[in-house]
């Protein structure tokens, strides 16, 4: 009798050292994630280290490959199929993007995590991405399009940033940067991409369900890389979770696209196609590309050109700022080199906006645009697969269960990469002693992709990202507010997660 009570006061005080218990074990797996590689427990591998700490996991992946000589296999949880090799060694990157190129497709796992981008270029193999590729190659390195970009984006820059930035400073009020180039980049990119202005940069700060849709996707699909299948298929069957947060953004994402390109077929028929320089124009005149324009194909080139503008394009923008608030005599250099190619006859201390052909011929504002998106590529990592068994330079064997993940964000942290002094912000590391750019390896330098995959809108980037930037550094101060942490968001875009609060004010009168 005496036994049968004291088993439920023992079972209880158990239960009362249950929560004691948990709390060490999450103590031994925040000391083991912050500070040594992690460790692969049994049943559910390496997994919990990165639940326990997703909010960093970028930093954390820096730390971990610095200990472990730019490699890295991950265990996912035991029957899941999670397992995957990090790397941000550049003989690795260049093996699989250059070198063996047809060997490593983007292959169906990538498909099936970026779903949502149906079967447009960033999810095509094989001949459907080459064909993608040489068509929109045309397209983006037309005349006819790139006078479009510079005007567009000149008009962008007069008429949506510096409205915002006039009416900040007058009004002395707290801005996120992020914000501002999030919607710049949006409504450009929309232009560009389709010929519509959604008008988001304006005073008012309008909100765009179609952009929140996107931010919704991105942040989705990273989380994807670490849930297992099984259990996606599961929330998505039951409608919870992350699989129906996916779906809400889909369907917003799906219904704009569909109203934009019907806008965009009756404008049309109203009009010369010739007028239309942006690029769904183009693909739907041009019968001579050997593809049907019916409204799946348009909607999944729509959505992959957006992404890769529109996201790309602010991220950089962000980061660079961020890295001049903090290194003020980089800043100075910036401006002393923009003085440079003001014409003697006019007052260089005065309100103006450039042109990309003189800002093109800047190295120092170039060098530093290098560094930033060195440390902060605005695409943080890649995900690619082997198609047969094979031996990486790193002496890593994969196979076709093999995920195989980039870390750029690493890559430019480092120090067996880019030295000592990996952590520093030096656009000096890019200029040669002949003061030209100096050339780094693609494998080396990710942030526009290498091999034949190679970013096809690295011009278009550095045309809007310079002309957007110049703009702001030779007319304003960016002040960052004191105190507030500017931290790597967890997602496929390196956004900042709290955005990028600032205080502006003017160097002198708008023109």
């Amino acid at each position: 009798m005496v036994d049968s009570i004291a088993f439920p006061e023992n079972l209880f005080a158990l239960f009362n050292f249950i929560p004691f218990l948990l709390m060490i074990f999450f103590l031994i797996l925040k000391w083991n994630f912050d500070g040594f590689v992690p460790w692969n427990w049994p049943l559910v591998g390496m997994t919990p280290t990165v639940a326990c700490h997703i909010h960093r996991a970028h930093d954390r992946i820096t730390e971990v490959l610095n200990q472990t000589g730019c490699s890295f296999l991950f265990k996912g949880i035991w029957f899941t199929d999670l397992d995957f090799l990090l790397t941000a060694d550049p003989s690795n990157i260049h093996h699989i993007l250059s070198a063996n190129f047809e060997r490593y497709p983007k292959g169906p796992d990538f498909k099936y995590i970026f779903d949502v981008l149906g079967d447009g270029i960033f999810n095509s193999d094989s001949d459907s991405w080459r064909e993608q590729r040489r068509i929109a190659h045309s397209l983006v390195r037309h005349d006819k399009f790139l006078q479009f970009l510079e005007e567009t984006t000149m008009k962008k820059v007069k008429e949506g940033v510096v409205l915002v930035l006039e009416s900040v400073c007058e009004d002395g009020s707290v801005l996120d940067l992020q914000d501002l180039f999030q919607r710049f980049s949006f409504d450009s990119t929309c232009m560009l991409v389709t010929g519509f202005d959604f008008n988001s940069l304006s005073i008012d700060f309008p909100q765009v369900p179609f952009s929140k849709a996107m931010d919704d996707v991105e942040e989705v699909i990273l989380l994807r890389h670490f849930i297992p299948k099984s259990l996606w298929e599961l929330q998505k069957k039951l409608q919870i979770g992350q699989p129906k947060k996916l779906k809400e953004a889909w369907e917003i994402i799906d219904q704009t696209i569909a109203k934009l390109i019907a806008l965009k077929r009756e404008s049309l028929q109203k009009e010369e196609p010739a007028q239309g320089a942006d690029l769904i124009t183009s693909y739907m005149v041009n019968e001579e590309d050997g593809f049907e324009k019916n409204e799946n194909f348009l909607r999944d080139t729509v959505l992959n050109f957006m992404i890769a503008g529109r996201d790309t394009l602010s991220s950089a923008l962000s980061w660079f700022f961020f890295c001049l608030s903090n290194n003020p005599t980089v800043e100075a250099k910036i401006r002393e080199e923009l003085k440079s190619i003001i014409p003697e006859n006019e007052d260089h201390d005065q309100w103006r906006i450039f042109s990309i052909e003189e800002l093109n011929k800047l190295v120092y504002f170039h060098g530093a645009l290098c560094e930033t998106l060195r440390l902060y590529p605005p695409v943080p990592f890649q995900h690619k697969v082997t198609v047969e068994a094979d031996v990486l330079p790193s002496g890593h064997k994969v196979d076709p269960t093999t995920k195989i993940l980039f870390s750029l964000y690493a890559l430019g942290r480092m120090s067996e990469v880019w030295g000592k002094d990996c952590e520093e912000f030096k656009p000096e590391r890019w200029i040669s002693e002949k003061g030209s750019i100096k050339h780094v390896p693609s494998y080396k330098f990710l942030a526009f992709n290498a091999g034949p995959r190679t970013c096809l809108g690295k011009q278009v980037a550095f045309t809007e990202i310079k002309m957007v930037a110049a703009a702001i550094i030779h007319n304003y101060n960016i002040i960052q507010e004191i105190g507030h942490k500017v931290v790597p968001n967890p997602s496929i875009i390196l956004h900042m997660k709290h955005g990028f609060k600032v205080k502006i004010t003017k160097r002198w009168s708008c023109g």
